[in-house]
């Protein structure tokens, strides 16, 4: 891609980012080269930025951002300010001047922002807030609407025009408007009065037929009296019918004595389902249904529902019906049976159709169509105010989500922390601030392992709210001897607010070249102290193994013939002892050889030839030490190769330090006791002197009565007889 405008890099990080030092720049991002760009992508949730203004950035919701969206933010800017370089400010408060009225949707958001400060009371001021713009209250408080199309109960001015909004939205359920209220749209109401109509010319079907309502305004509650118990009187005819079929049934037919038994050692209750099984009445052959004396307790009460609301308005007040008569109470429900098979509009049902008819006859259809429209008048106002509150969110925040995506110059700059960097976790003497929250620490690893950093996985926990995170800190200065899953340290967030940090996992690789030069005999060191703890662990439990048995035996046992010696074994062993005392003597031999000068040189080289492999290995993974797939994990498109060389791995990772000034006192009452090793040492360079003299290697630097072939004649190795 070709570009017309000139452009500025600094370098960083290994690698070349531009610099963005004007609005012209902001302005021509879409000049440059993505190639060029440190990140193509990023999320929206996870980093210490404004979540609403990522939001707006992010057209397509999809939660992340990308790289045109960016650009078309930045435009849209530019193009409604007077002059971009506005943005570098990145203040809070957006200043009316700054609007570029010289364009149409510039005057037009320029007219939003002054009415919305007339409207908050502050016709005179000359800059406008973000506080200003989120205040919807304040600036809609002339009004109950607030542009959403929909309208809560209390938006109406009447009485009766509001109890039909609760009616609507106990029958059809709410939509929450802009002020989090519960309330409807055209669309419900809509619904709930083609459901109301329904509903009334389904009930006027019935006022039409005398045949449906037999029992006029009681009909619903026979017929419902009736429903409740229509299955167990069918039963109950039914077995009468078999106990006048044969009489030897009847006992069966009552139930048997012993199923009584089964449930009256337990407390009872009428509405115990035991009971309720019988059947309504003891069974005899064309025994009509008693409907007070005698009956089941458990459908007592059904039954007498049943005489006052079917059996009294036909019959009269009976205290028992035939299964003739029974049977001229369904007939005589039938149509309303058949009609309510029928029913319409069941949704409004739980109002009563009197309830519903009386809606139906009122006005509050059209009051209530007239709130909605009112309200959806004011969308275009609502519009304005969303603009504006854009405008100075982009105003704020624009710069800074540049200059942590198209290059990272908050992050490596170190004059402000990054946006993916989460806080600073403190612990084993060392503060780490590249600490980025994770969301699933395995997952995460898998990508960032290829980082080539130390990285420990933490558990962060906040005591008093019990609100808990996931972070992972990656530690690029110092040594690791002391990290470990398990350890604690304290993780401070963005905010200043405390955490219990925990590592749960680590992910090991070097973390300097101090640490890969003593790397090898620490190692040595560790696998030493394993062994002599595995043997002594060994040995303790052989020893215990020999007095438990020793205690144990009844009897001492006669002793078994001496054990042979391996001679086999001896021997190996001899021969493995030869080979290293002669490997050892030799070297020895060697050193003793040396000129007394090449000593030091030789012991610093034998040093170099056992580190420099660790060291150069630690070097080759420093130099890869790389932050794209740490971001990358966490849903990053990283478009270079970030590098966290040892210069800046040290400025992340801060070890502890005296205050400059500081005083010390270096006497700790209670220090372990040192060894004399300064006396070890000089005993050591004593032997090696001794041995070189003997040996004739220091008779050169020697006066004539000191050499050893002076001292020691034909005894000196290094004597050599006159030709």
């Amino acid at each position: 891609m070709s570009s017309k405008h000139t452009w500025r890099f600094f370098r960083a990080g290994g690698f070349d980012q531009v610099r963005l030092d004007s609005g012209g720049d902001l302005a021509a991002l879409d000049q440059l080269d993505q190639k060029l760009w440190v990140a193509l992508g990023c999320p929206t949730t996870g980093l210490e930025f404004d979540a609403q203004t990522l939001a707006l950035i992010d057209t397509d919701q999809d939660g992340r951002i990308r790289a045109p969206e960016l650009i078309g933010a930045l435009q849209w800017a530019c193009a409604v300010l007077k002059n971009p370089d506005d943005l570098l400010k990145s203040a809070p408060s957006l200043p009316l001047s700054a609007i570029n009225d010289a364009t149409p949707e510039g005057r037009q958001l320029l007219a939003s922002a002054r009415q919305i400060l007339i409207q908050l009371g502050q016709p005179d001021a000359t800059h406008i807030t973000l506080a200003d713009t989120s205040d919807t209250e304040k600036i809609f408080a002339q009004t109950k609407f607030n542009g959403d199309g929909i309208v809560p109960a209390d938006s109406a001015a009447d009485e009766a025009t509001q109890a039909v909004i609760a009616d609507i939205i106990a029958c059809l359920g709410s939509e929450v408007d802009r002020s989090a209220k519960p309330g409807i749209s055209q669309a419900k109401a809509d619904q709930f009065f083609a459901a109301a109509q329904a509903y009334a010319d389904w009930w006027q079907k019935a006022e039409a037929d005398a045949a449906i309502l037999p029992f006029g305004a009681g009909t619903v509650a026979a017929a419902a009296a009736v429903q409740a118990v229509k299955a167990k009187v069918a039963d109950y005819f039914t077995r009468c019918r078999l106990a006048a079929f044969d009489p030897r049934a009847i006992g069966a037919l009552n139930r048997e004595e012993k199923e009584y038994l089964t449930f009256t050692a337990k407390d009872l209750t009428a509405a115990s389902a035991e009971i309720a099984g019988f059947p309504l009445a003891r069974i005899a052959a064309g025994r009509p249904l008693p409907l007070r004396e005698g009956v089941n307790p458990a459908w007592a009460a059904a039954l007498a529902r049943l005489q006052a609301e079917a059996v009294q308005p036909i019959l009269g007040d009976q205290s028992a019906i035939t299964e003739a008569e029974w049977a001229a109470i369904l007939a005589k429900l039938g149509p309303f049976d058949g009609w309510s098979a029928g029913k319409a509009g069941a949704a409004v049902e739980k109002l009563g159709w009197q309830r519903v008819r009386e809606i139906l006859a009122s006005p509050a259809r059209g009051k209530i169509a007239a709130l909605i429209m009112a309200d959806q008048q004011l969308e275009p106002a609502f519009a304005k105010v969303a603009a504006v509150e854009k405008l100075v969110r982009y105003h704020r925040d624009l710069f800074k989500l540049c200059n942590n995506f198209v290059s990272f110059r908050d992050f490596y700059g170190r004059k402000d922390k990054a946006i993916f960097q989460a806080g600073t976790l403190y612990l084993d003497q060392r503060s780490c601030e590249l600490c980025l929250t994770v969301a699933d620490a395995g997952q995460h690893a898998a990508m960032a392992a290829l980082a080539g950093t130390y990285l420990a996985y933490c558990d962060c926990v906040r005591k008093g709210t019990a609100e808990k995170m996931h972070i992972v800190a990656a530690f690029t200065s110092g040594d690791a001897d002391n990290l470990m899953v398990g350890r604690n340290g304290i993780f401070y967030d963005r905010q200043g607010r405390d955490w219990d940090a925990t590592i749960t996992k680590i992910i090991d690789n070097p973390i300097s070249i101090r640490q890969a030069f003593w790397a090898p005999y620490k190692k040595i060191i560790r696998m030493i102290e394993e062994q002599v703890a595995q043997r002594a662990a060994a040995a303790d439990t052989a020893a215990t193994a020999k007095l438990q048995a020793g205690a144990t035996a009844d009897q001492p046992k006669p002793a078994g013939p001496p054990k042979k010696i391996d001679t086999g074994t001896l021997a190996a062993i001899g021969l493995v002892l030869a080979t290293l005392l002669a490997a050892l003597g030799g070297i020895f031999a060697a050193f003793a050889k040396l000129p007394v000068w090449q000593m030091p040189l030789a012991l610093l080289g034998m040093l170099l030839a056992i580190s420099i492999p660790a060291m150069m290995l630690a070097w080759l993974k420093l130099r890869k030490r790389n932050l794209g797939p740490l971001l990358d994990a966490n849903g990053w498109a990283v478009n270079a190769r970030a590098r966290i060389n040892v210069p800046f791995g040290a400025a992340l990772t801060r070890v502890a330090a005296l205050p400059p000034g500081a005083q010390r006192d270096l006497v700790d009452p209670f220090a372990e006791k040192r060894r004399p090793w300064g006396l070890y040492v000089t005993l050591v360079v004593m032997l090696l002197l001794a041995i070189s003299w003997y040996l004739g290697r220091l008779d050169a630097c020697l006066p004539g009565p000191a050499k050893s072939t002076s001292a020691l004649g034909t005894n000196a190795p290094a004597y050599k007889p006159p030709r």
